[in-house]
Formats: structure tokens, sequence, C-alpha cells
């Protein structure tokens, strides 16, 4: 099973260096520009992973996470928030809204790699592995 991962942020050059990154190291990525769109799309592709912004129109990733948390079809959905607010406070509120993790942009190819891992794993989840490195 391939594992896919929906990047969500308003930023186009952001979503599409982040696809780009993932798509290098053999994720299947799905693309959102804001909360709304990003319910459409887990509807639609059900990804294994997110990767949210916080700072976004229209619904903001806060609010899509704690919407998320609330639904029992997506409570368990595994969380990354990569946000450019690096405070205590913002990364404090991201994890209380249910984030599993809480990265700081920028960040690079083998820092979010691992944490997709290692939040896919912690959550146990059946897919952790990108699909170029699944063994025939």
């Amino acid at each position: 099973m391939n594992c896919s991962v929906l990047v969500v942020d308003d930023e186009y050059d952001i979503r599409q260096l982040l696809t780009t990154m993932l798509s290098m190291m053999g994720y299947q990525s799905y693309m959102a520009q804001d909360g709304l769109e990003a319910l459409e799309k887990i509807s639609e592709y059900q990804p294994d992973i997110l990767i949210l912004d916080v700072m976004m129109p229209r619904m903001d990733g806060l609010t899509l996470c704690r919407h998320l948390r609330g639904d029992e079809a997506t409570a368990t959905l595994p969380i990354i928030m990569l946000s450019g607010k690096a405070h205590h406070e913002a990364i404090q509120e991201g994890l209380n809204a249910g984030a599993n993790r809480y990265m700081v942009k920028p960040t690079g190819l083998d820092e979010l790699t691992r944490n997709i891992t290692e939040v896919l794993a912690e959550s146990n989840h059946t897919s952790v592995v990108p699909k170029d490195k699944i063994e025939a």
C-alpha cells in the first residue's frame, strides 16, 4: 500500500515544494489550499497523513485540526502542523488542537521524512513506507 500525504497550505509555492519533496521520497501526495478544500480532499482521497499549515483563509489549520479530531471518521488521522509561527504559544496551540507534531518552516527533506515516518509509526498506521521502498 502506498503512503499518501495531503499537503494543506495557502501558499502555492510551498504546496508545490512539499509535494515535490514528498514525491522524491516515494509518497503519493495531494494538495489543498485551505481547510475547506482539505475537507473535500480528505473525503475524496482518504490520505494516510496530513501536513497542515496554520494560517490560511476560509478555514485555518487549527480549526481544521479541531474539526478532524471531533469527527469519528478522521479522529485518528495523523496530522503534522508545519508553520512559520515558531513561538512556544503557537506550538502549544497546535498540539492542543490535536496535531501529532508541530514543525517550523522552513524544513528540510530529511526532517520532514523522519517526522512523517515517526508519526505514522506512532499512530500504528499500516502504510509507513513510501511506495518506492516497498519490496516486490
